[in-house]
């Protein structure tokens, strides 16, 4: 391992979260090299990084920052990446429909790599990982803080949360140090399944139900019965992760426990500050699914978030009808088999499709 007070990172992208936490740590005179398809290492290249972070007031007045090139290096294969010699860490934050092609493309490459950081949404990713490069070079993390990608290497932190990282592994608590005091806000985790699960429950929330019907996580918080659609379906995932003894802990800057309690409330009571807390947590922003829907993608992530669910509730015997429902009519509409105007703004057509209880 290098120095503990400078670390040599390897990140797999300049998307939204490999830029801001791979930028994060240049900044705090890490050794940062990025991944790239060839024709945005060119880019890079001649722009750098782009981070702007002015909601952090700690970062002074400035808040925007560029990172240039030697400061950061990019690289258009894994292997010219490589050559630059040893990493301490890798950071991995492809989505999840992306992770089992990736992982073949590392497969030659195994006994070369350090630990991979896995900071993707969903409960499969890890496991995918350990089953090709082995348990000892995975690292469960989760990230809570909202980024928005401009353009590759360009993000704007939109909510400072933090990150989560589980314990368990020798690079864990190194990494937590470095995350921390790069402004991350890192929080170590005893139970990376308890981490993981819950994180994905704050995933779930009004986004396979935003893409289907093209709403807005209020105005579907709004609609009763959409609202109690969305109830149900977090308590399928509740149920499920009760039966593996998976605990509800709280995430940095986002209160996870207190989601879980709303769900038993009426929903009188819990509508309103449920709706609250979604709405400011978004903001206006629409949710990941939608945007991969809308943006023709021909992949979702609903199999690896609510299909999780559908599959953990499957292998326990707990009926997970909501889910179910949300993950085939998305995948249908994501594979093209529905129309994407079939069940736009029409929160009865889809509720129609979900057996009573």
């Amino acid at each position: 391992m290098h120095s503990s007070s400078r670390l040599k990172i390897l990140s797999f992208g300049a998307g939204a979260i490999g830029t801001y936490i791979g930028g994060s740590l240049a900044l705090a005179g890490h050794e940062v090299v990025f991944v790239e398809q060839p024709v945005i290492v060119d880019d890079l290249r001649t722009t750098g990084l782009s981070l702007d972070l002015h909601i952090d007031s700690r970062r002074g007045e400035k808040g925007i920052f560029n990172i240039q090139v030697p400061a950061v290096s990019f690289e258009p294969s894994l292997k010219s990446a490589l050559a630059h010699g040893s990493f301490d860490v890798c950071l991995f934050a492809l989505k999840s429909f992306d992770t089992k092609p990736a992982i073949e493309g590392l497969r030659e490459f195994a006994i070369q790599l350090p630990p991979i950081l896995c900071l993707q949404n969903g409960v499969d990713n890890e496991p995918a990982v350990a089953s090709v490069l082995g348990p000892e070079k995975v690292i469960y993390g989760t990230v809570t803080s909202a980024v928005g990608r401009q353009a590759a290497g360009y993000i704007i932190l939109e909510k400072l949360r933090g990150l989560g990282i589980a314990a368990g592994h020798p690079m864990s608590e190194t990494l937590v140090s470095a995350l921390d005091n790069a402004l991350l806000n890192a929080r170590l985790y005893h139970n990376a399944a308890d981490m993981k699960w819950s994180k994905m429950l704050t995933n779930l929330i009004a986004n396979a139900s935003s893409a289907i019907l093209d709403m807005t996580a209020a105005q579907i918080f709004s609609h009763p019965d959409l609202f109690q659609m969305e109830i149900r379906m977090l308590r399928e995932a509740l149920a499920v992760m009760k039966a593996q003894s998976i605990k509800v802990v709280d995430l940095p800057g986002t209160p996870v426990r207190a989601l879980a309690w709303g769900t038993r409330l009426p929903g009188f009571i819990s509508r309103p500050f449920m709706s609250k807390a979604i709405g400011g947590g978004r903001g206006g922003k629409m949710p990941s699914f939608h945007i991969d829907l809308r943006a023709g993608r021909g992949k979702s992530e609903v199999d690896y978030l609510n299909g999780a669910v559908v599959r953990a509730g499957k292998k326990l015997g707990i009926s997970t009808p909501v889910n179910q429902t949300l993950t085939d009519t998305l995948l249908a509409l994501t594979r093209g088999e529905l129309g994407m105007d079939v069940y736009a703004h029409q929160p009865e057509k889809l509720l129609a499709l979900i057996p009573a209880k």
